[in-house]
C-alpha cells in the first residue's frame, strides 16, 4: 500500500516522453548547463553501461573516451536538467552491466557489437 502511494506520488514527477534505450546503446545526452546567469544546452555522447533504481530514482551510466581517458557521468532519468536522450546506435550486450569496458584501450573500450535489424527476416519469403 505504502509503495503504490508513493508510485502515485512521484508519477507527476516523471518524463513527459517514454525513453527507450538500454545497457550497450550509443546515446547523446542533452543536459541543461547553468554558467551564472546564462543556460546552455551540453551534449553527451557515450555508450550506457548500466541502468539502475526504481521510478524517480532511476539512473543510467554513460562512459566515453576524451582525450585518451575514459569519462563516466550517471545521469537522473527523471531530472529536468536532461533535455532529451537521443539513441544513436543500438547495442547487443549479454551483461546488466558493462563494467568490463573500464579495462579495454583503444577502440576496444568503446566497441560493442551492433544489434542485428530484423528487416533481414522480413525480406526472405517463407516456403509454402
Amino acid at each position: 500500500m505504502k509503495q503504490a502511494l508513493l508510485d502515485k506520488i512521484e508519477s507527476e514527477f516523471f518524463r513527459k516522453e517514454p525513453v527507450n534505450f538500454g545497457v550497450g546503446d550509443t546515446v547523446r545526452v542533452h543536459t541543461k548547463v547553468v554558467e551564472g546567469d546564462k543556460e546552455r544546452i551540453q551534449v553527451f555522447t557515450g555508450v550506457v553501461m548500466a541502468r539502475r533504481g526504481h521510478g524517480l530514482n532511476e539512473t543510467f551510466t554513460v562512459r566515453r573516451i576524451s582525450y585518451g581517458e575514459g569519462v563516466e557521468r550517471v545521469f537522473p532519468l527523471h531530472s529536468p536538467r536532461v533535455e532529451k536522450i537521443e539513441v544513436e546506435r543500438q547495442g547487443a550486450v549479454r551483461r546488466a552491466k558493462l563494467t568490463y569496458l573500464r579495462h579495454r584501450v583503444g577502440k576496444g573500450a568503446t566497441a560493442v557489437k551492433e544489434k542485428a535489424r530484423s528487416s533481414a527476416a522480413s525480406t526472405h519469403p517463407t516456403p509454402a
